[in-house]
């Protein structure tokens, strides 16, 4: 598997497991993530699976779920 890092093409983390979220729609617009041999995350667009992924580490991906859970977010996606 190549070195992992931030703007690398989807298509070549080879043999990992997307998932998204089962609230995604049915139009395909969708964040999926997939963990990486060494325990960081990628994440990539589900429109564009060959795409750019980002790859992030498990203190990232920690901070960054406790604060949607926690709701820091929510102004994003609400008027």
């Amino acid at each position: 598997m190549p070195h992992a890092y931030n703007g690398m093409a989807a298509r070549d983390l080879q043999g990992v497991v997307w998932r998204k979220s089962r609230h995604s729609n049915s139009q395909g617009t969708c964040v999926e993530f997939a963990k990486l041999p060494g325990g960081d995350v990628a994440v990539r667009n589900s429109r564009f699976p060959d795409g750019p992924a980002l790859v992030y580490t498990p203190a990232e991906m920690e901070a960054m779920l406790l604060g949607i859970k926690d709701g820091e977010f929510d102004d994003l996606i609400r008027d």
